[in-house]
Formats: structure tokens, C-alpha cells, sequence
């Protein structure tokens, strides 16, 4: 048996060993060599786990990973452009549909967070704009920055702690349907009326301011009451009630609280500085100074 180009060749030999007459036609006959493919099962394949590259699919999972640490991590809350700003501060404003359903499943922090900045400078503006009218030319204006942190304390204490305490409370009445991304976006987004209400309640007349003030409370307060209402009845019906009256009770204190800090003639946020004249005199009759 030879072998030539990847074929077997088979030769009939008598029993004498004489090839005699033999018939190459006949006798020979040919068949396809399996020598490459005993090779090729014999191979042993190559280990793909240990490449000088790393795997695609690992590292793609691994990059899908947010750590709280890593900034990836807080820009997912932050991931909308300014049209879609735009639109929930439309959708919030004038309300065609749940705003739960304007988000769409991405709710943000950028709007809540430009808007409640927003209501605080405006807040200390108008608020020290109403000062400056109620003191009448009375000896010389000075500016009370303690309006802005008052303005700070309350803006960003309410819409960052109420909607914690409101998310808290529907998982321990077991509320599936809570999200704290949710809660945060709706106060955020309900305080975008204070900002032309604020705009507007820095005149001297109080019932003017107070009826300005009035208009703000009702358009936020129902803005909520809309909107939660069909997270709020996942719970019972007398725990339904009372969170909604406790967030319509918890919002209308936020309203009298700008009311009176802010556009109030002798408002608390702003108290003058004490007058020091008795320690002067005594301090002048103990030293003959």
C-alpha cells in the first residue's frame, strides 16, 4: 500500500505473491484519505480563557456596574437634555396627564434640583425687595442675608426630606409601587410655581400678596394630590387618607412658611439687629468712658 496526493492505494496480490495479469482497472481501487482528519480531531483545541486580551463580555459586564462612589453613578439621575426639562416644566404647569406618565421611567434630578435653586434666589430677591418697600426711607437699608439661608433651609429641606419621609412610609405599609426617583421628581417639579408666584407677591398690599400666594398653594397642592393619589391608594383606604391629608397639610405649611418669612412686613427670617445702647451706658458708667 502506497500512498499519493491524499489517496490510499489498494493492490490485489496472488497467493504466490506474482502480480501475474494483473488489471490496474480492476484491481486497484482508491479510496479518499482520512489522515488530515484524524489530525484535525487529534488537535487540541486552544484555551480562550486565558488570552492576552480580556474577554469582551466580561469587561462589558463589568462596565455596566454603578458604584455609589463613581460618578457614573449619580449622572443616570441627571441623564435628560433641556427640550425634556422643558417638557415636564410644561407638564407641571399646565397638566394633561399623570406626570408619573411624562416621565416616562426615567425620572430626573436636574429639574427639581435648577428649579428649587431657582426658588431660593428668587425668594431672597423679591424677599428682600419687600423689606426695602416696608421700611418707607426709615434711616439706611441693609442687605439681611440670613433671607437667603432661610430661603435654602426651607426650600431644599422641604423637597429633600418630605419626599424621603413620604417613600419611607409607603414601603412600610408595603406600597410596591413607591420609587424615591419618582418622589423627588414630583416636589421638585411642583415647586416651579413658587418662582412666578414669587416673582409677583413682593408688593407692600398683603392681601394682594396673600391671594398670589393662595393661587401657588392650590395649583401645587392639586399638582400633588394628582399625582400621588394613585401611589397613595396601594395602601388601605383610611391609610390613603390620611397621607393625603397629611402631604395637602405638609404643603400648605410650606406656603405659610414663604408667606410669612418672606413677604411679611416685620418677617421672622429677618430680624433687625438688636440695639446695644444699655450696655453702652453701662459700659460708660463703669469705665468714665
Amino acid at each position: 500500500m502506497s500512498t499519493n496526493q491524499g489517496y490510499d492505494v489498494v493492490v490485489d496480490v496472488d497467493a504466490e505473491g506474482d502480480l501475474g495479469h494483473t488489471d490496474l482497472q480492476e484491481d486497484l481501487e482508491f479510496h479518499s484519505s482520512n489522515f488530515e482528519d484524524n489530525q484535525a480531531r487529534t488537535k487540541i483545541p486552544p484555551d480562550q480563557s486565558r488570552g492576552f486580551l480580556p474577554n469582551n463580555s466580561s469587561s462589558a459586564s463589568s462596565s455596566s456596574k454603578r458604584y455609589l462612589w463613581s460618578i457614573s453613578f449619580y449622572a443616570q439621575f441627571f441623564d435628560v437634555d433641556t427640550n425634556e426639562v422643558l417638557r415636564r416644566c410644561y407638564a407641571a404647569i399646565f397638566p394633561r396627564a399623570n406626570f408619573l406618565d411624562v416621565l416616562e421611567g426615567n425620572p430626573d434630578l436636574y429639574g427639581p434640583f435648577w428649579i428649587a435653586t431657582t426658588v431660593v434666589m428668587i425668594l431672597f430677591l423679591t424677599g428682600t425687595i419687600s423689606q426695602y418697600l416696608s421700611m418707607k426711607g426709615e434711616g439706611h437699608f441693609a442687605y439681611d442675608f440670613r433671607l437667603l439661608s432661610g430661603a435654602a433651609g426651607l426650600i431644599y429641606g422641604y423637597t429633600g426630606v418630605i419626599p424621603i419621609l413620604l417613600w419611607g412610609t409607603l414601603k412600610w405599609f408595603g406600597s410596591e409601587s413607591a420609587n424615591i426617583l419618582e418622589c423627588w421628581a414630583l416636589y421638585g417639579y411642583a415647586n416651579l410655581i413658587w418662582i412666578p408666584v414669587a416673582l409677583i407677591s413682593w408688593s407692600p398690599i398683603t392681601i394682594l400678596n396673600w391671594v398670589f400666594v393662595g393661587i401657588g398653594f392650590g395649583i401645587s397642592a392639586l399638582f400633588l394630590f394628582r399625582n400621588l393619589y394613585p401611589v397613595l391608594s396601594a395602601t388601605d383606604v383610611k391609610t390613603s387618607k390620611i397621607l393625603l391629608i397629611l402631604v395637602v397639610a405638609l404643603h400648605a405649611g410650606l406656603s405659610l412658611a414663604i408667606k410669612i418669612l418672606f413677604f411679611a412686613h416685620g418677617s421672622p427670617a429677618s430680624k433687625k439687629p438688636e440695639s446695644h445702647d444699655g450696655d453702652d451706658k453701662l459700659r460708660r458708667m463703669v469705665f468714665g468712658s
